[in-house]
């Protein structure tokens, strides 16, 4: 009886031995891949993003008008704060994010991948503002289930400076929050009377029609309340409930800006957008045609080919158009894709200081040719 119990139990020891030899072996296999352990999600720095909800959409008047999300962040140390995010950004993060941990066999996950979250597919046809708004429970999900995963992924660089809170977002002021704002009774708002022998203003001298949602379209005798300069040639005020930018060589000023609207060129009124100007040319057989398009971008920005070649053709009204710009030599240079876009810039920079220009005007012009006028070119060898 005895030597049956030993071997009871010697058998009971032994299977103790094997299976917690299995199981930590199991654990340690298992450990990159394991969502939000205790132990490692206390370790994460404070700054660590833990939540995203999608408060609001907002238009944005760019190169090309587009849509953009309003996102609040919550961090792990308990922080909020708000980011601005396109959905070619979001489509951007996810690539990387796939081309690093995504498994080449789902069924297979090895320690270094995680199964990623689906991104919801880019949509080609429909209203931006309708596309945008049905996006926003599929980005919700996206980012929960984003932030939802290995803690050891939620320290992968991409993801952390796409919820990371630039200058550029800390300076945006955001118009509605409609998704974060309680519901509350409606309250009749009584518009501000403008005084009219106190406000800047001007009076229109000549029709102008507006290029684009930025610009104010004027008639011939309208008066115009003056809210900022834009730049030299550019105002910023108000006629008819709209607000918009207009070329100062179009009206009289009646009543001039304070200087502090009006020197420091690009400046203005709390609150109000930040333009940049973009000086662009018409090149064609008979002259030059100049124009000066102002957008609501940052001047550091790096715009896509295919978004400048769009707002050119919407500019100039032409559609067979060629995108150019000049070297350090004065020669014209075709710009075919992004990546000429970035060559562009980067000459630029080169002649900052050497050329004056307004502070809020892009350090780099564009020369617009018509796709088969290749005589403007220097083809001198």
């Amino acid at each position: 009886m005895c030597v049956c119990s030993f071997t009871n139990t010697s058998v009971s020891r032994g299977q103790a031995l094997v299976f917690h030899s299995v199981n930590t072996v199991h654990s340690i296999m298992s450990l990159p891949r394991q969502l939000r352990d205790e132990s490692d999600f206390d370790q994460l720095p404070h700054n660590i993003p833990v939540s995203a909800t999608i408060a609001d959409i907002e238009e944005k008047k760019g190169f090309i008008d587009y849509f953009r999300f309003v996102i609040e962040v919550k961090t792990k140390g308990g922080s909020k704060y708000l980011i601005y995010r396109r959905y070619r950004e979001f489509f951007s993060l996810n690539q990387n994010l796939e081309s690093k941990y995504a498994p080449e066999d789902p069924d297979k996950p090895s320690p270094n991948t995680c199964i990623l979250p689906p991104l919801p597919g880019k949509v080609y046809i429909g209203h931006k503002q309708e596309i945008a708004e049905s996006r926003i429970p599929e980005l919700n999900t996206y980012m929960k289930r984003l932030l939802g995963l290995p803690t050891w992924l939620l320290l992968d660089e991409a993801l952390r400076m796409f919820f990371y809170q630039t200058d550029q977002d800390s300076q945006q002021q955001p118009r509605a929050l409609r998704r974060l704002r309680p519901p509350t009774r409606k309250v009749k708002t009584v518009k501000p009377k403008m005084d009219l022998l106190s406000s800047p203003r001007a009076e229109a001298m000549f029709d102008f029609r507006g290029n684009s949602k930025l610009e104010l379209s004027l008639k011939r005798g309208e008066v115009i309340f003056l809210l900022r300069r834009v730049n030299a040639d550019w105002l910023e005020g108000t006629v008819n409930n709209q607000t918009g930018i207009f070329p100062e060589s179009f009206v009289k000023i009646i009543k001039p800006l304070p200087e502090s609207d009006s020197d420091g060129e690009g400046g203005g009124a709390s609150g109000s957008s930040a333009y940049s100007c973009l000086r662009c040319y018409l090149l064609t057989p008979s002259g030059v045609d100049t124009r000066d398009v102002c957008v609501e971008e940052d001047i550091t920005i790096q715009p896509s080919h295919k978004d400048l070649l769009s707002r050119m053709r919407n500019v100039f009204k032409l559609d067979d158009i060629a995108l150019n710009y000049r070297d350090p030599e004065g020669d014209l240079i075709r710009i075919l894709d992004d990546e000429d876009v970035q060559l562009m810039i980067w000459e630029s920079r080169g002649q900052q200081g050497k050329v004056k220009r307004p502070v809020n005007q892009f350090p780099w012009e564009l020369h617009v040719t018509m796709t088969s006028d290749l005589s403007v070119y220097n083809t001198e060898i």
